[in-house]
This record gives C-alpha cells, structure tokens and sequence, in this order.
C-alpha cells in the first residue's frame, strides 16, 4: 500500500531530528553522596568514611597510601551522620535515631544522636560507646573530644546526666581501648556546654536561664567555677565560639550593644578585651589544640579561606590555582597540616574529593562525590542579584538547564528552610534535579537569611508571610521582566520554611504561580507556636522567643498571625497544590501538613498527599528523598511541562 505523502514526510523529519535524549534518572540527584562523610586519621596514613547507595550506607576504613581497606561495616537502615577519629587506632561514628524518650524530655519524638566506637587493634566490632552508665542517658549532647589519659585513649561526651532526678549536661569519660565509662563533671539544669581544651579538660562553662534570658560565663579556677560574666539576653544570648589564637584565650561573640561583637577572654584572670578581624562565617581551627589558625568566609559566588600563618596561606592558594575555575574546599587534615583532603566543585571535575600530600607535592584524585554524576550532568549555577518592591537587593541562586536557550523558561522557585539559614555556591542536588527536567531554578536568599550580615537578617524579623515572602516573588518579576522566563509558567516548591513559602505562594499571595508543592512546611502558624510552647515546655524560653520574632506574634496565643496562615486561607488556593510531609519529622510535626491537607478537602479543593514512613526532617533516607523527588516532578510536569 503506498505511503501518504505527508506521513513519508514526517518519518523524513523524523530521521533528521532524532528524539532528544531522555534526562538521567532522577535517582542519580536524589541519592545521598557516594561519600557522605570522609576523615583523617591524625597522623595521615588511614581515612575512614560514610559510603552510601541508594539502599543504606557502610563504614569504610582503608589505609591512605595504597587504598588498602582495613575494615568495611554495613550500616543498614541506620541514619550514620558522619565519622571521626580519636587517636590513629579508634574510628568513631555518629548515628542518630527518631525516638520518644518521655522520661528524660517529656516530649514529643527528638532525635538523638548515639556514639560507636571501633578499635582497629582488636577484632573489627563496633560497640555502643554510651551504654550502660548509671544515671547517665546514652546520647551524646555536644561535640566529643579525644584525649588521653595515663597513657590511655578517652572519648570525653557531653552527655545527659541524671543524678539528683534531674537531667543535666555533664562530661563523660569513654575508655577507647578498655570497657568502661564514668561521669566527670556534672553540670546545673542551666547548663549549656562545657568548654574542653585539646586534653579534654573543662576550661570553662556557659549556663543559660531559659525563663529571664539570662546567659553566664563561668571559667574553672582552683578545681571550680568562677562567674566571670553574666548578660540578660531574652534573644541572641552571647556564645563562646572556641579558643582565640593562642590556648590562654577564649572568644566571645555578644550581641548586647545591638550588634554582634567579638571579645577576647583571658582564662587566667577573666579579663575582657573587644576585638577587631574576626568577621567571617566560620573560623579555621588546628586539629589538635582547637586554636584560631584562620577564617572562611562564605560569600554568594565563592568561598574564601584565608590563613592566619603565610605558609598555610601560601599552600591555599597553590591549592586553588591547581583547580582554575572551580571552588575547593577543605574536606580534612592531618595534624601536621602535611596531608589534606578537599572537595573541588566545578564544570571540568563536577564534586569529587583529592588527596594532597604537602611535602611531595602531589595531588591525586580520590573519589567523586556521587555517583553516576559526572560534570555533563549539573547544570550551570550563577550568582544572582535582584531588587525587592522596596528597593532592599535580594542575592539569589539561578540554576538553568543545559542546552536551552535562556528566554522563556519554565521556573521553578525553591525558597530554603529555616529561615534564618541559606543556600551556598556547592552542589545543591534538589536544583539540580529540577534543572535535569528542563526547568530553571530560582533560589531567592529573601531578607531574614544568615550569612549576608546581621542588618538583613534583622530585615525579616516580623516578616514572616509578609516582605519575607514578596522577596520570593520578586524574584519572578525580575526573571519575567528580563525575559528569561514566562510568566505563566512558575510554580514554586521548598521544605521547612520553604514549604511554608509555597502553601504561603498560593494562599497569601495569588496569581504568581500555576502550582506549589510544599515538603514538611509549616501551614499554621499559631498552632505551630502552641506546639514549640508543649515541645519546649512552657512559653518562656528562648526558642519561642525566636520564632514569635521572626512570626511577629506576642505570644502563642497571637490570633494576628492568622493571616499568614495557609491552613486557614486554603479557599483561596486555585491551583494545584500538593503536600508532602515525613512522618517522623521532629522539626515540623507532621500534624501541620495534615493541618493544611483538612483544610483543603473542608474547602472543596483538590490536594495532593504524599507521607513518608520513617523519614524525618532532612531527608535522611536515600529511598524516600528519591520518592520524594520523583513525586514533586511528576507534579510539576503535569502542571507545568518543562517543554
């Protein structure tokens, strides 16, 4: 039978324009890092990681010459959140667990954060490091410190004591290479944290009064502690940020004149002195004695190390010139600072890890990230900057898919959690999912983030739903006025405050976007506070205090807030709105989605609902992050098709 002539000439068209390739598998953005966590032994010779899969995750300890593995340990279903080592023959690993303890909390779900300890001169067991002490909780409460005692490796734990009835941050001794633990210090029900030294000794203490707001520094003097400071602080509470650049001092950030200010402490006689240079996101530390040896500074584009001594300085910047165009951060070191591991991000290497050996000069690759996902595979990010209705410039994230011309795209809007947090210029596999469906992604730093001076932050304090949430949008009228995206086509989607963002996009606001899915997002914001005043246990405290500042609410009790309330607007939603949520989520309960999925049906609305079993907050769990992820585009593709 002969062929129609027009359907000969589609075949034609056909052949000469083959299918597009079809986007990798969503799996290879939502798995957790091939190499979730990697450290240095102190001396340099041994690594010990978290290696995970779309399945569960293992423990490896291999030798650093020649890769040799020294021991391999499945970690199962377990939430493993990074390992370390005390001493070079004792790897320590971190795992934490989704669990009601009534009898020490009172509350609701938490999660805790359990200690194992493996000594790689016996049989390769690992064994609970937190078990079976009297009185004492077996959950770690703080950062552990090794140390050494009469010859012996310690594991020195901030734990949770319970001696008189009442539970109390206290120091507990862990024996590496015996069995055995006791309890050192004890603290007050007040108590903070303890300050260790590099032996693992209390220098000093730092107590907070939840109800007065009342913060006190204590040093330890003749075999006590003597109050050396004390400042009210119902909000921003002043905090000891580790030693200054010698072992005599202590850093202290107060926020008491109205901004932060860095104070030098004496530990030999409690002299206070102001001082200037430290204005940076995190400070750079020796392994061994914890001293200030240098600053990071997170900017928008790039992350900056800047050394304190010029040949550490002088290494950095050999580093960085060995990886042009790409931005290197440091992973771990050796206490000698000869042998480093770092992490380049960048078109030519995508994420991967090499090993740098100072002395030889030698750098050599280790291992990528993730993977399956090579650099053909991420999509471009570029710093971005754009004005808010009231003129404050908003900094910002745009990912945009490869191949596609950059004039009207489908966007995708991606607020972050928090609020009072914010995206960096690393990978972020959530935008990079997106992005691999064709969408570009807009990641607005809307005022109340951290990390662009305390001046913006402050900028979002009562504007919750409000200037807060416009800064979102604003975004989108930028992109629409340059002609990079259409305007009818921008849905937004977030977790955490992120989540509230997009129920907020399309309740608070109306008319931005053609669909929103919200992760774990908080839809009622009254109900919210009622459940941080059960979970906290009482309404003064400085928790619920931080959230009615940046809610502007009075009290838990606000019915003003309503307003920005998405579960008590769902009659205006007239798009497509879904709802995911983790039902061990102990940040967010679970209750908020539900809050917001009653209100939706009680309104006529249609809703789409996704609960995930065993999942909290972060999205630990390869398998439902992945389910997550491919739940949220096919609801975007439906809603709003990529092509």
């Amino acid at each position: 039978m002969p062929m129609p002539r027009l359907a000969g000439l589609a075949l034609m068209l056909l052949a000469a324009f083959p299918a597009a390739a079809a986007p990798p598998p969503i799996s290879l953005y939502g798995q957790l890092p091939n190499v979730q966590s990697i450290a240095l032994s102190p001396d340099g010779s041994k690594w010990a990681a978290v290696m995970g899969d779309d399945k569960s995750a293992q423990i490896q300890v291999r030798t650093l010459a020649d890769n040799q593995l020294i021991s391999v340990t499945p970690a199962e279903k377990s939430k493993v959140r990074g390992v370390f080592w005390a001493g070079n023959d004792h790897v320590v690993a971190s795992i934490s667990t989704t669990q009601a303890f009534d009898r020490y909390s009172g509350g609701p779900k938490r999660e805790w954060t359990m200690l194992l300890g493996l000594d790689l001169a016996k049989p390769r067991q690992w064994r609970p490091l937190l078990n079976g002490i009297p009185d004492v909780v077996n959950v770690a409460a703080g950062t552990p410190q090794p140390a050494l005692r009469d010859g012996h490796p310690v594991l020195v734990v901030p734990g949770i004591s319970l001696e008189g009835g009442a539970p109390a941050i206290s120091l507990i001794e862990v024996k590496l290479d015996r069995q055995g633990a006791s309890v050192g210090l004890v603290g007050t029900p007040d108590t903070e944290r303890f300050v260790l030294d590099a032996d693992g000794r209390a220098v000093a203490r730092e107590d907070y009064e939840e109800r007065t707001g009342t913060y006190r520094l204590l040093l330890r003097q003749n075999g006590g502690f003597r109050k050396i400071y004390e400042e009210v602080a119902r909000l921003d509470p002043p905090r000891i940020y580790g030693f200054g650049k010698d072992s005599g001092t202590l850093l202290l950030s107060s926020h008491k004149s109205g901004a932060w200010e860095d104070f030098s402490v004496s530990l030999a006689d409690g002299s206070m002195a102001r001082i200037e240079g430290l204005d940076a996101d995190f400070l750079l530390r020796d392994r061994r004695t914890g001293v200030a040896i240098g600053l990071i500074d997170q900017g928008l584009d790039k992350t900056d190390y800047q050394f304190f001594d010029a040949k550490d300085q002088a290494l950095w910047r050999g580093i960085t010139r060995a990886f042009p165009g790409e931005q290197v951060s440091l992973e771990s070191w050796s206490e000698d600072r000869q042998t480093l591991i770092v992490e380049v991000r960048g078109e030519k290497n995508g994420v991967s890890l090499f090993r740098i050996n100072r002395a030889k000069g030698q750098i050599e690759f280790m291992a990528d990230r993730y993977n399956g996902l090579g650099p053909e595979l991420l999509h471009p990010v570029t710093a971005y900057r754009y004005k808010a209705a009231d003129g404050l410039e908003i900094p910002a994230y745009l990912t945009l898919p490869r191949g596609r011309a950059t004039k009207g795209l489908p966007l995708i809007v991606l607020p972050h959690g928090g609020p009072e947090a914010r995206d960096t210029p690393g990978f972020d596999w959530w935008s990079q999912a997106l992005a691999s469906r064709g969408y570009a992604v807009l990641q607005p730093q809307f005022r109340g983030s951290s990390g662009f001076g305390t001046p913006f932050r402050d900028a979002g304090h009562g504007q919750w739903g409000r200037k807060m949430q416009t800064d979102v949008s604003d975004g989108v009228r930028d992109l629409v006025a340059k002609g990079t995206v259409d305007a009818g086509r921008v849905c937004i989607v977030g977790a955490s405050y992120g989540g509230y963002a997009a129920m907020a996009g399309v309740t608070v606001e109306s008319g931005v976007y053609r669909c929103a899915s919200a992760v774990a997002g908080v839809a009622d914001l009254r109900r919210m506070l009622v459940w941080e005043t059960r979970d906290t246990g009482g309404t003064q405290n400085a928790t619920l205090r931080y959230w009615q500042r940046f809610m502007g609410a009075k009290n838990a009790a606000d019915e003003s807030i309503d307003a920005w309330s998405p579960a008590r607007l769902a009659a205006r939603v007239t798009v497509p709105l879904q709802l995911i949520h983790g039902k061990d989520d102990t940040v967010v309960p679970i209750a908020q989605s539900r809050m917001m999925l009653e209100a939706m049906k009680a309104a006529g609305k249609p809703v789409e609902w996704l609960e995930m079993a065993g999942e909290d907050h972060w999205l630990s769990r390869p398998a439902t992050r992945i389910a997550m992820l491919e739940a949220q585009i096919a609801f975007l593709e439906r809603h709003n098709p990529p092509n």
